[in-house]
Order: structure tokens, then sequence, then C-alpha cells
């Protein structure tokens, strides 16, 4: 959660046999895709162009381990890996401004302070350029037009605050910029790195926006941000002459608009809006900072040109390539671009794009060995709330089992309702290895986006305020009913599953509406909504009076038994269906406590349940043996509860860290991984 934010076909032989309520017919000759091919490495992902367009840089497995690997941007052939990570993936990086470093971040076990590191990319010399202990690093400022220093913001001095310091790249050394003695929650820097604004939490909820000037915080606001507007409306960059600064702003309109402000006059001027959602995503040229293309993404993500300068391109890159197009990386000189292109049914596919030669070369595949599997579509649909609200969702079916293509199959299936984490945050139209998992195994996916959820206006956002396990849930029981209306599904065959706030979300069903789910795959949520608050971490601070606003106040008698009411634990005693639930161990932001305290409220009466712990996870499981092996539990133990089919276990605990704390006897294949 964050307070303003994953071959070869089996033989039929090998399935799992659960229940008498049989498999789809037309499913029965579908191969089952193996879980290595969805959840396994990517054989390539996150390419990028180094700023001079000399040089290819990519994330692949190297002895089993993602690391970031570069090649000539003239010859592909010739990548070889920089970086050398034994056991934690590299899953961010980003190119030097001068391009003779890899800079990547990386924590440990999933505790979420990640340090910066820098990598040469000619002799592959490594330096750890923020050598601190338990410290989080924030990068503030990178620019095209300096290119031998970065800003970056460490809160080794105050774990809840982050002070501003300029990294040389070639020495290594930090300077002090600005100390943080004010509490400001961020800051703003222009192409010059030099430090314009600073945002600091108010007590509504909300934040101030100051100047700053010579590296000294103005005293008084220049724009004020209420609580409504708090997760829609922020400053997000400079033009390089430092005259115009962008916003993201629902101030004074439902859906936030993308806005150019005179930083001379303090004028301002709607660049982009639209009625159905927020402005999500902007295309800037790199060394100018000027806006040439903005995304909104309702049902769809699209983008939309503003001007000249991208349009030709935009228009020949979707005659050209298949499925939803994004732009990932430009040189400096802007003469060449990579391209991602993606649809449901198909992984992301990279391309090298000459805009002078208007040429095309694909870069990779992201996952190859899927090709020829039978993915399926994902069909984007609105829903009616209860009270009105129009939910965007988005419901994936079973292969052969919708042969028109209507989005209904021809006869109901098993469903899972996959809940989206935050909450503030939302599902979207795309490649989901989930929604493939689930489907290839027999499930309808159903994916809706709660009130809560981020990019369909403020309004949309808000309305989940204080309706943690209220309303909120009654939007995932109205999409529930929805489905069951439609055909989709049957009202006794429908399992929830999700993680962080999917996870509560799954822990909330499973306790206040034990009837309306037939099993639940929790993945660390949490249980108890006060211990959470009080274990958040400690760079947090200045979000947490908006998590008191937006879920309940435990500094007040009102607001803790507003969030007692709303956390599942207290109503543990009412489970009734079978419950898997997968943890962290090291996880800052849902502590382990939060999956035990549960675990415990069920054995002392006598409910079963299954749990287990990864000892070297935080919040999620970023190595794949791990991801793999929860996977394989979840999907025999889905295969029980609503009679589709599964990948035998096999040995996937066994090459993982996962310790089966409960209940490994009512999960197929699991006793062998069980608690000693």
């Amino acid at each position: 959660m964050r307070p303003a934010s994953f071959l070869l076909a089996a033989s039929a032989a090998a399935l799992v046999a659960i229940s008498a309520v049989a498999i789809a017919q037309p499913l029965a000759s579908v191969p089952l895709i193996p879980r290595e091919a969805l959840f396994g490495n990517p054989e390539k992902a996150g390419g990028r162009i180094s700023p001079d367009g000399q040089w290819l840089s990519w994330i692949a497995p190297r002895d089993g381990v993602l690391n970031v690997w570069v090649a000539p941007a003239s010859d592909i052939s010739k990548g070889r890996p920089i970086t050398a990570e034994k056991v934690r993936p590299i899953r961010q990086y980003f190119w030097a401004p001068d391009s003779k470093q890899i800079l990547y971040v990386n924590d440990k076990g999933g505790d979420e302070n990640f340090l910066l590191y820098g990598v040469d990319v000619v002799s592959g010399a490594e330096r750890k350029l923020t050598p601190f202990e338990k410290t989080r690093v924030q990068v503030i400022g990178v620019s095209p037009l300096i290119k031998d220093r970065i800003l970056i913001g460490l809160n080794n001095r105050d774990a809840k605050w982050h002070d501003v310091h300029s990294l040389d790249l070639a020495t290594g050394k930090l300077t002090p910029v600005l100390m943080n003695t004010g509490d400001y929650a961020g800051f703003l820097a222009d192409q010059n790195l030099i430090i314009r604004g600073a945002l600091k939490s108010r007590a509504d909820g909300g934040s101030d926006y100051f100047r700053v000037v010579e590296n000294k915080v103005d005293a008084a606001p220049t724009e004020t941000i209420t609580l409504d507007d708090s997760m829609t409306t922020q400053p997000v960059g400079y033009t390089a002459d430092g005259k115009t600064l962008y916003w993201i702003d629902s101030r004074g309109r439902n859906t936030a608009a993308l806005i150019a402000q005179d930083t001379a006059t303090g004028a301002k001027q709607v660049v982009a809006e639209d009625p159905r959602a927020d402005i999500g995503g902007a295309m800037a040229h790199p060394r100018t900072g000027r806006v040439e293309a903005y995304a909104v993404d309702y049902l769809r993500n699209e983008w939309t040109p503003i001007g000249d300068a991208v349009r030709g391109d935009l228009a020949f890159l979707k005659s050209k390539l298949q499925g939803d197009l994004t732009v990932i990386s430009r040189s400096d000189a802007d003469d060449k671009w990579v391209v991602a292109a993606s649809s449901a049914s198909e992984p992301s596919v990279s391309w090298l794009y000459d805009r002078k030669a208007k040429t095309l070369r694909k870069f990779y595949e992201t996952r190859p060995a899927l090709a020829g599997m039978p993915l399926t579509e994902m069909h984007p649909v609105e829903i009616r709330s209860r009270d009105g609200k129009t939910l965007v969702s988005y419901l994936t079916l079973p292969p052969g089992t919708d042969p028109d293509g209507d989005g209904k199959p021809n006869a109901a299936v098993p469903m899972v309702l996959l809940v989206h984490g935050g909450p503030w945050g939302r599902d979207s139209y795309g490649y989901n290895s989930f929604h493939q998992w689930l489907a290839n195994r027999g499930y309808a996916v159903l994916s809706p986006n709660f009130r809560a959820s981020t990019g369909f206006g403020k309004e949309f956002l808000t309305a989940g305020n204080l309706e943690w396990g209220r309303k909120m849930h009654d939007d995932l029981l109205d999409a529930v009913d929805w489905a069951v209306a439609r055909g989709v599904t049957s009202p006794d065959k429908v399992a929830i599953m999700g993680g962080s706030y999917g996870g509560y979300a799954t822990l909330a069903g499973m306790a206040f509406t034990p009837d309306k789910f037939a099993c639940g795959v929790d993945i660390v949520g949490p249980s108890n909504l006060q211990t959470l608050l009080k274990t958040i971490p400690a760079y947090w601070e200045s979000g947490k009076v908006q998590f008191y606003k937006r879920m309940g106040d435990p500094t007040t008698e009102e607001g803790r038994k507003l969030l007692d009411a709303a956390s599942p634990l207290y109503k543990a005693d009412q489970i009734s269906k079978p419950l898997l639930i997968g943890q962290g161990a090291n996880d800052p932001r849902v502590n382990v406590a939060e999956s035990e305290q549960i675990v415990n409220a069920m054995k002392a009466k006598h409910i079963p349940v299954t749990y287990i712990v990864f000892p070297d996870e935080g919040h999620g499981f970023a190595r794949p043996v791990n991801s793999i092996a929860f996977n394989a539990a979840a999907e025999n133990f889905l295969a029980k509860c609503l009679g589709g089919r599964a990948e035998p276990v096999g040995g996937t605990l066994a090459a993982s860290s996962a310790k089966v704390e409960e209940g490994a006897a009512l999960v197929p294949g699991l006793a062998p991984a069980a608690k000693p």
C-alpha cells in the first residue's frame, strides 16, 4: 500500500482431478501452461537506450537471477551482464546522464531499504553509492543538461524524512544540498538540478506546495492541495528553460487534467483533460522537457499527441505494431526510441525505432516461451454498483468457453475475483500473468476497480474514504452479482484472491460475508487495521494523516471503533470456508504479525487455515522460485475448492524458501513442505 504505491504443456494425466464438478468441456483439450512460463524469470525486460544512443540495456537472468545487461546499440548479439546479483533480482535501474554508468537500486530480503549502486558500462566496476544501513534512497533529479551528477534523497539522518544530496557520479561524493528539518514530504528539482519546490503534509490530509529559493523553503505556500485532491494533484516537472511547471491537477474539476503553469506569472493553462478518467501519463521531449503527448486510461490506455512533434511517429507505430503502445525510452537526440507493444493475449514485445529512417527492429520478446500457448483475451466491462457508480472492470474467460468472443461463456464457469492492491491503485487492460494462469486452469477472472481505485477522478477515489470493509467491499460483491446475473459464473463457485489491499479484501470477504465466497487466497493482507497503522514504515510519516483520514483515525475513540469494525481479525470466528495465506517475513508495509494474528485466531477456534511464510521476502514475492511455489500451492488449493485443474506442486516448494506453518494437509501436494 501507499498513501498518495509481479515450454511444454503438461500431459492430461498429470492434472489433479479435484471434484465432481466437471471442467468446461472446451477446456479439456487445451494444454496446461506451465507455471514456469508464466511466473519464472522473463527472458528480457526493462529495455532502454542510453542517453547518447550508443548502448542498449535490459534486465535478464544471470545464473537464474535478474541482472542488468548491456550491448552496443548497433549489435544486440554482443549483450553481456554487468551486474552480478546472486539472490535478490534487480527490478529498477536507469542510465546515468553521461551514459557511462548503469545506476540501480536493490534491497535485502524485501525490507525496502533500497540502496543505490553504480556500474561502469565498460569496465564493469561496481560501487555502492549510498553505503548506509536502514536507509531508503529517493531519486530526486536526473537531468539531460547536467551529465556529471544527480540529486538524491537520503533518510539516514532521520528515518522519517529525506535530505537532498548531490551525488558526483565520477567520485561518488555526496554533498548536502538541503537538510529536511521542516518535515517536507518531497522536493521538486528543475533540469538545472536546482530545488524549486517542496511539499508538506497538512493537518487535513492534503499538502502545501512551497517555493524553494537558493535551497531555502519559503515560509508561506504558493499552492494548497486539500485531502480530496491529494492523490490526484501534484507538480510533475519543469521544462528545460524553467519557464513552465507541469501539474497533474484535479482542483476545480473531477478528473485530473494536465496543466501548464507559467513560473513567472503563476498563470495556468489546461493542456489536456478527459471527463472519463485522469490524465495518466505524458511524453516529454528528452531535452526540452515539453510535453508532446498524453495518455488517458479508461477502459484501455490511449495516447494522444499534442501538436505535431510526435504525431507522425505515433501514427506510424500504431500502423506497424499490434496492441497497445508505450514509448519506454528516448535518446537525448530523440532519434532512437525503445517502444513496447502488448495486448492482453500476448506478453510485451520491445522494438527499436529509428525516427529518421522510419524503421523498426525487434529488440526482444519478454516471454517467448508463451508463444503458441493458449492465451486468451481480456474484456473491459462497466459494472454498475448498487449506488450507481461505474466500476471499470476486466474479465478474462477460460479458453474455448467464449467462441463468439462476446465476453460471456456458453455455460457458467467457476470464477476468481482478483482484487488489486493499494487500495489506491487500479487494474488496467493488458497482458496479466495471473489472469492468463487462472483462466488456463478453468476459471473466469474478474478484476473490478472499486471505489478508492485511482485513475477515475477524485469523486470515485474519495468515495472510498472510511469505507474499508464497507462500501468498498460492497463494490466487490456487486461485481460478483453482475458476473452471476450475466451467466459468467454460479453463486457457489466464486473464490476471492488478492495481495496487499487485495489480501485484506480476501480476509474481509471470508470473515464478513462468509457465504459469498467458496474460498480465499490472501497474499500479504492486513487483518487488523489498528496494528497495520502502528507498524507502517517510518518514511511514510508524511502520509500518516492521509491514512487516518481515508481509513480511520486510531488517535480517536471513534476512529478506533471504525478500524476495529473493519478489521477481519475480529470476525475470524465467522470464517467457514477454506483460506490460504501467504506472507513475506520481512514485509515493512504489512508486518508478518498481520497474518500471524488471524492464523492464531482461527487456530484458537479450531478453524482450518493454510499458512505459508517466505523468510526472504517482503511485500509480495520478488524471487521467481518463491512466486512459483506460492502459486503452485494456490492453484492446487483453488482446484480442490472450485473444481478447476492444476499443475502438481511437485518440487516447487522445496526449491523455494517456503515454510508451510499451518494446514499443509489441506492442500494437495503441500505435506512434504510442512513445518516439522
